[in-house]
């Protein structure tokens, strides 16, 4: 699967008192990247809740901040699936701001969940069928 990207562009309430992106939206960005992915599959988090009583949750993150992207940047976010588990995907994620400049990247661990117990379960077969599809 080629790698999945998502524009986003860096405002005023990204930042800190400085104009620098406060490191906490990095993971919001990244977020971004995996919701717009998934919902290029078919899925989107609030049928996933209501019609199949799943949700998505990350599980673990461990990220580098390499260096700071300011107010006004544009900047380009990438998800690529790295690992499919019964019940959890791991993404590579990148930030980048045009033409190469590697700002951020990270391994996210996302679980599946049922929605009524918030216990993991297993990822819905229809769902890992257009994961695997979309890595081939």
């Amino acid at each position: 699967m080629s790698v999945f990207e998502w524009p986003v562009r860096v405002y005023y309430e990204d930042t800190d008192a400085g104009g620098v992106v406060y490191y906490a939206n990095y993971l919001k960005f990244m977020e971004r990247a995996r919701t717009e992915w998934l919902r290029l599959l078919g899925f989107d988090q609030e049928t996933l809740m209501r019609d199949a009583a799943i949700l998505f949750a990350v599980r673990r993150v461990d990220i580098d901040y390499l260096m700071p992207a300011r107010l006004d940047d544009e900047l380009l976010v990438e998800a690529l699936i790295d690992n499919v588990g019964r019940a959890s995907l791991t993404f590579r994620q990148r930030i980048l701001r045009p033409p190469g400049d590697l700002i951020s990247k990270a391994a996210v661990k996302i679980v599946c969940l049922d929605g009524n117990t918030f216990r993991p379960t297993a990822i819905p077969g229809n769902i890992l069928e257009k994961i695997q599809d979309a890595q081939h």
